[in-house]
């Protein structure tokens, strides 16, 4: 697997790391028939992070989840939620967590709110006395405050999501598990989501978000992890991820035909032509290839008479990094 080092957030004693709040070593799991789903993860999500995992569909985050959580027996390894072993202490470990996983569950004949106070009434160590208290809170932190009376099964699918959300917000939680938070949402909604996670991350909780959407871990998430296949292949900060990718090239010129001429002359690879700007990959290798320096590339430009506006490399990106870990595009519908 390849690891990026990177330092943990979050709280943590001074001169000394917080432990992690999930981790996973060796976790295998292996369904009836022979399909292995997850093979030998190792996973480790620091204290105080907003933590992306990311993977196509059918590359085993949901059965992950679903393992570090106690919902599903792994075949071999362990995992630990808060330090604890799971699932032998789940009773002490989930109140602390609060999860949304594939898709919300909801009473579709009861209200938004009365969902939430049913909810509520089934978790042993809630007081009932502060139920209203909290529930309409947890409305009203998801934008639900106004459609709380409306019966769930005229609900949105992006109010549905919302409604999943605040029911794992109910209570404090050391932990959130968020399995495509953002799905069905608009861009307002997506936006407010991604404001919610941030300030949850500020006021010390971690947040471990599953999600398709790569830009979507790149704009909200500290750390993220790539799976494939069933295999983790990549962990670490989102920056040092991006960062371990070759950026691309980019030229703004009234002339792209001719740039794209040039570029390609000198070792410029994949290159894309719009109608002022040609991109394209670096030249890569061993030797002088791996050497090209782009001010070169540059002045070839000028001395072949492009008209050059704009030209610079531009940072990579999450995409850009799983591309390069997995060899394949990213499934959106993942």
């Amino acid at each position: 697997m390849n690891t990026v080092v990177a330092k943990a957030g979050g709280r943590s004693r001074p001169g000394r790391a917080a432990p992690p709040v999930i981790e996973a070593r060796g976790l295998t799991k292996r369904f009836r028939g022979g399909q292995l789903a997850v093979d030998g993860l190792d996973l480790t999500v620091p204290d105080g992070s907003v933590f992306g995992f990311l993977g196509p569909n059918g590359s085993g985050k949901t059965t992950t989840i679903r393992m570090l959580l106690g919902l599903v027996q792994p075949t071999a390894g362990s995992a630990s939620l808060l330090g604890l072993p799971m699932p032998r202490a789940a009773r002490a470990v989930l109140p602390q967590v609060g999860a949304l996983i594939e898709g919300p569950a909801q009473y579709g004949f009861l209200s938004g709110r009365d969902n939430l106070v049913r909810y509520d009434a089934t978790d042993p160590t809630a007081d009932p006395r502060t139920r209203g208290a909290r529930v309409d809170a947890a409305l009203d932190r998801v934008g639900l405050g106004t459609a709380a009376g409306k019966r769930a099964k005229a609900y949105s699918l992006g109010m549905k999501q919302r409604l999943g959300i605040a029911a794992a917000l109910l209570r404090p939680r050391r932990l959130l598990v968020l399995d495509e938070p953002t799905n069905g949402l608009d861009p307002q909604g997506m936006r407010e989501i991604r404001t919610l996670v941030r300030e949850l991350a500020a006021e010390g909780t971690t947040v471990f978000l599953s999600s398709h959407l790569l830009d979507e871990i790149e704009q909200v998430c500290t750390h993220a992890a790539v799976m494939a296949q069933g295999r983790l292949i990549a962990q670490g900060s989102v920056a040092d991820l991006s960062a371990g990718t070759r950026g691309r090239l980019a030229v703004t010129t009234p002339d792209p035909a001719e740039a794209a001429r040039v570029l390609a002359g000198h070792g410029v690879t994949a290159i894309e032509t719009g109608e002022s700007r040609v991109s394209g990959e670096l030249p890569a290798g061993d030797g002088e290839a791996a050497r090209t320096d782009p001010a070169d590339l540059n002045a070839a430009l000028v001395r072949a008479g492009v008209r050059v506006r704009a030209f610079g490399v531009e940072r990579g990106t999450l995409e850009d990094a799983f591309v390069a870990l997995t060899g394949e595009g990213f499934d959106v519908a993942g």
